[in-house]
């Protein structure tokens, strides 16, 4: 019994960790806000033109997959920065595939906003 506790703990603790990481992204790295800023307005957008389920399925799985992708290259920047601190010519290609990572996430991200959003936008009444 004590061992099925011990799997429980210890995936809580990872569940809080996960959560401390998540504000700390929030709270000190500036690209992780502006996507952070960009999904609240794709949130609203979606309440007011009243978009469908598989609408927000979509909008969320795009926000979803954009946000962990910077995440992850935050972290792989940070990791590459404190294995080699100085200009690395390596060290630029690695960190050069992450930020191509995310900006593959964005563009499908905006792709999936365009498809979502156009209809609603080409047929409001003003």
């Amino acid at each position: 019994m004590k061992k099925k506790n011990n799997f429980i703990i210890s995936r809580l603790k990872g569940g809080v960790y996960a959560v401390k990481g998540a504000f700390l992204l929030l709270k000190t790295e500036p690209s992780v806000q502006v996507q952070a800023i960009i999904a609240i307005c794709m949130i609203f957008a979606g309440c007011y033109f009243n978009i469908s389920k598989e609408e927000w399925i979509l909008q969320t799985l795009a926000i979803g997959l954009v946000m962990s992708l910077e995440g992850a290259n935050t972290a792989i920047e940070e990791i590459a920065d404190f294995i080699h601190p100085d200009f690395h010519q390596k060290i630029g290609l690695i960190k050069d595939f992450a930020a191509g990572a995310v900006f593959f996430a964005a563009l499908v991200a905006v792709i999936i906003g365009i498809l979502i959003y156009y209809p609603y936008i080409v047929n409001i009444n003003l």
